[in-house]
């Protein structure tokens, strides 16, 4: 596959359009207006660059990337892609839309993927006439670095689309894969966020500081990260999108998100992207 559309040119599809570019692939994004592409074309060149920077990229081939990555606000420009990938605002709502056009726009061999990283695929796959075709292609943030792909496969998908987008991430992507059954959070948030949401009660109630807990877990647990800064790198609006989706599906007291959380999110304190979480930035 190498023409790829991406739905949604934020952290997530700005960084999945990437790496399908340094790939190989011709890569169309879809915004939703002119000012989100131009912020978008600003992410992935600035990745780029922070790659060359860094030695992990060479400056020809970051060109070359770049130049193969295009921004629209139509989708209708997604007729002739072979594989979609829906990276929008975790809203389901927002998602189903999305799939319902695709399904009335790219042909009956397009493989339609969401990079949901809590909702039950099986509901954006049933948006569409042939949800056999529609899969979880979940990415990990950020995703030029992170070298994990979980692929969740719905009651429906084919086997056949599930393989061919596991090869595609494997073998053109470079990426390690996972394979998850379709329930909220699939593997890696189904056991992340419960522990996210135990580091966030914990510094709720005043038991440790924030810096207390994320060191505990960095050097007593050799985490890479504490939770609280994990938290604040994923987005404290994400964490908790993730947490009542997994609360909803499965109604177990350490899935519900802890008032803070909820707070925190009502005030606009997001974590990295907002410059203020549960440290500033």
């Amino acid at each position: 596959m190498q023409r790829i559309g991406v739905i949604g040119g934020g952290t997530m599809g700005a960084g999945i359009a990437e790496v399908a570019a340094r790939a190989g692939g011709q890569v169309i994004v879809l915004e939703r207006d002119a000012e989100a592409a131009a912020a978008a074309v600003a992410r992935i060149e600035k990745s780029l660059a922070r790659a060359v920077k860094s030695g992990r990229l060479e400056q020809a081939d970051a060109d070359a990337a770049r130049a193969r990555v295009t921004l629209t606000v139509d989708i209708g420009d997604f007729a002739d892609r072979e594989l979609v990938i829906e990276a929008a605002p975790e809203i389901e709502e927002l998602k189903a839309d999305f799939f319902a056009k695709l399904d009335a726009i790219v042909p009956a061999e397009t493989i339609l993927a969401t990079n949901t990283s809590s909702i039950p695929v099986i509901r954006l796959a049933n948006a569409t006439t042939h949800p056999g075709r529609v899969v979880g292609l979940h990415f990990f943030n950020p995703v030029p670095v992170l070298p994990l792909v979980e692929i969740v496969v719905t009651l429906k998908t084919e086997r056949a689309v599930a393989d061919t987008v596991t090869a595609y991430a494997r073998d053109v992507l470079g990426k390690r894969t996972i394979e998850s059954k379709d329930q909220a959070g699939f593997i890696v948030n189904a056991l992340l966020i419960p522990y996210l949401c135990a580091a966030i009660r914990m510094f709720e109630t005043g038991f440790a500081s924030a810096e207390d807990i994320d060191e505990g877990m960095v050097s007593g647990c050799a985490h890479p990260q504490g939770p609280l800064r994990l938290t604040d790198t994923i987005g404290l609006d994400v964490t908790l999108a993730v947490a009542e989706s997994l609360y909803q599906e499965f109604g177990e007291p350490h899935y519900a998100p802890p008032v803070l959380l909820r707070r925190m999110v009502e005030a606009g304190y997001l974590g990295r992207k907002s410059g203020r979480g549960f440290y500033t930035y």
